[in-house]
């Protein structure tokens, strides 16, 4: 028996997040699916990030135990020629038997890219918010600022939330523009951090976009954090601007 570590990348527009659903589509359904008739076997798979409905994914995490003879490292090979065009294998390896992806300490990079223009562009709308309204980037740099550290992020979670706690640390937040076509611009709001709540980096993409539209001073972030009320902060962002860029064992 050997323990395989994937790194995945997906498109997540067709599926209803990462997690198996009855009767839904599901990243990892679709890799138990593969995965077992390639090897023979039912096997489980187990994900370090269970990401939501439209999201995508350069580098999530997935581990599996497995039997089969096939090289660990010729995982990858072998699945990408199973799967759809829009999941991918971007590495597999061998890791120890314990090893657990939700039960080690990481660091996840994430990246929320809003497209800024006056009209939407078609090859965008996949993978980024589209909005008219001029967002004033550095208003979102001055409120990012409040949320490095950590902090009690119960602000910044969905209201339903399960979790123990909701004290998280962020390691650090990047507002930044790049160029499209002018007057066209996308904006990328990149945060790392050692964890993150339910919908915790899409209403931060929400609050920061309430501060690039003057709809609030970036000094606000900071009271909205010190509120501890999810109505405190801006909207839930869509799904569709959110990548999972990287994950990091500590």
């Amino acid at each position: 028996m050997k323990k395989v570590m994937l790194t995945v990348a997906y498109d997540g527009t067709a599926y209803s997040g990462w997690q198996i659903q009855p009767g839904k589509k599901t990243i990892e359904g679709v890799l138990h699916r593969c995965i077992s008739e390639l090897t023979g076997e039912a096997v489980e798979v187990i994900g370090a990030s269970r990401t939501d409905s439209g999201v995508h994914a350069l580098g999530n995490i997935a581990v599996f135990d497995t039997n089969s003879l096939i090289p660990a490292e010729k995982f990858s090979y072998a699945l990408n020629q199973r799967l759809p065009e829009d999941i991918r294998i971007r590495e597999a390896r061998e890791v120890d038997q314990a090893f657990h992806p939700r039960h080690c300490e990481s660091r996840k990079t994430y990246e929320y890219r809003i497209y800024n223009g006056p009209f939407p562009l078609p090859t965008r709308r996949l993978y980024t918010h589209f909005t008219y309204v001029p967002l004033n980037t550095e208003w979102m740099r001055q409120g990012a600022v409040f949320l490095v550290g950590e902090h009690d992020f119960k602000s910044f979670c969905s209201a339903d939330t399960q979790a123990k706690t909701t004290v998280r640390r962020i390691d650090s937040i990047e507002v930044r523009e790049e160029g499209v076509a002018q007057p066209d611009r996308e904006i990328v709001i990149r945060v790392t951090g050692r964890g993150f709540l339910y919908n915790m980096v899409r209403i931060i993409a929400g609050t920061l976009m309430e501060v690039g539209r003057g709809q609030m001073p970036p000094e606000r972030v900071k009271e909205i954090l010190e509120a501890c009320d999810r109505q405190a902060a801006g909207p839930t962002a869509p799904a569709c601007g959110l990548t999972l860029m990287e994950y990091e064992f500590l």
